[in-house]
């Protein structure tokens, strides 16, 4: 019986892994909320809100996705190192 293949099940849903889903989802779902920054008002020196929100989501997006990227890193080493033991 020990000499049956392993059956692959598809992928593994970790907690790392829904965290990277956060990150790379949560931009997504900012930016298609229109409803949550079509306004004027705070105006950020002189900027309408609606400009200075989703200039400053181009920041969060790049570090979401950074940090993303760098936990799918670890994630893949870790996989690695645990299936070659």
């Amino acid at each position: 019986m020990s000499d049956a293949p392993e059956v692959n099940r598809g992928p593994v849903v970790t907690p790392v892994r829904v965290v990277i889903a956060l990150c790379l989802a949560a931009p997504f779902v900012a930016m298609l909320w229109v409803g949550s920054y079509a306004k004027v008002d705070p105006a950020f020196i002189g900027i309408p809100f609606f400009y200075w929100y989703q200039m400053l989501w181009v920041l969060i997006s790049t570090a979401l996705t950074m940090t993303a990227y760098k936990l799918w890193q670890r994630d893949q080493r870790a996989r690695k190192g645990g299936a070659a033991k």
